[in-house]
């Protein structure tokens, strides 16, 4: 069984950032393409930890922690979080000395990336919008259901950061996977250790009624919006992704001209980490701008 730190053997844990200061975990430093990978609300930089050595043979990898979350900077708490998550994100490039690179995202990650590829094209080469939240869907298009999605995260986000006991962050990182066994006691460990960090927990409190406190979050982004996207852009989501499931993915790479799109199937809210060998392959092909493998099949 692989760990976190077999995951990462050889990777670089490290602090960048001028505005920020930013918690990076790295890999294929030799490499000239950047690729900043972004989790979601509430995560940290090991959401990627069983992609990095794959991906670190073809690009300078950097896996994050996003300003209030982690080990990052806590600086002072605004609800306009998205704009200052991609300042960072672009704080990262400046501090790599680099115009533009990659960029993925796996839910707030992926709103992330988005907002930047809109309003900051110029710095994004292409863009990957992994399971993406932040995006208002059209309900006549597309199912969501907010009480397996949105409502069921707040909640058990909110006890998370409350009380963060061992049950408490389990049974928020089985709301991630399609099955709670991918959710391993060292993940649970390392979550209630970020989470039990006083000041952590302060900020991601206010992280989590920002995020949950409204119907929605300030910074949505509309369907409308997307047409504008000037960056080749990968919309990469699941089967099981909870509240929004393979038809939003597909819709999601209707609205974005020229956009590619991959469902990795068996999987939840963390295809990275359910299904990493599947994730790289895809993620490497777009990146390199080779065929999309077709789609594994799920189990029968």
């Amino acid at each position: 069984m692989n760990t976190l730190w077999l995951d990462l053997l050889g990777a670089e844990v490290r602090y960048r950032g001028r505005e920020f200061k930013t918690r990076t975990i790295e890999t294929g430093a030799h490499n000239p393409q950047k690729l900043i990978l972004i989790h979601g609300v509430g995560g940290h930089a090991e959401a990627y930890a069983r992609n990095m050595q794959r991906l670190g043979e073809r690009f300078h990898a950097i896996a994050i922690d996003l300003v209030w979350h982690g080990l990052s900077s806590k600086p002072e708490f605004t609800p306009e979080m998205v704009p200052v998550f991609s300042r960072q994100v672009l704080d990262i490039f400046d501090d790599l000395g680099v115009q533009k690179g990659f960029i993925e995202g796996e839910s707030l990650g992926g709103w992330v990336a988005c907002w930047t590829a809109l309003h900051h094209p110029e710095r994004v080469e292409k863009v990957i919008l992994n399971t993406t939240a932040g995006i208002y869907w059209n309900r006549d298009k597309v199912k969501v259901d907010e009480n397996a999605g949105r409502n069921m995260l707040r909640d058990r986000s909110l006890a998370a950061i409350a009380n963060p006991t061992r049950e408490t962050i389990r049974k928020r990182l089985e709301w991630l996977m399609a099955s709670p066994d991918r959710v391993t006691d060292e993940l649970v460990d390392l979550r209630t250790a970020i989470y039990s960090r006083p000041d952590t927990n302060a900020s991601l409190t206010k992280v989590f009624g920002a995020s949950f406190g409204g119907r929605y979050a300030p910074n949505v982004i509309e369907e409308d919006e997307l047409a504008g996207m000037k960056v080749p852009a990968f919309a990469l989501w699941s089967d099981k992704n909870p509240g929004t499931g393979a038809d939003v993915g597909e819709r999601l790479a209707s609205l974005i001209t020229g956009s590619s799109h991959y469902c990795i199937n068996d999987a939840a809210h963390w295809p990275q980490w359910e299904k990493p060998e599947e994730h790289d392959r895809v993620v490497t092909a777009f990146l390199t701008g080779a065929p999309i493998p077709q789609p594994v099949s799920s189990p029968a």
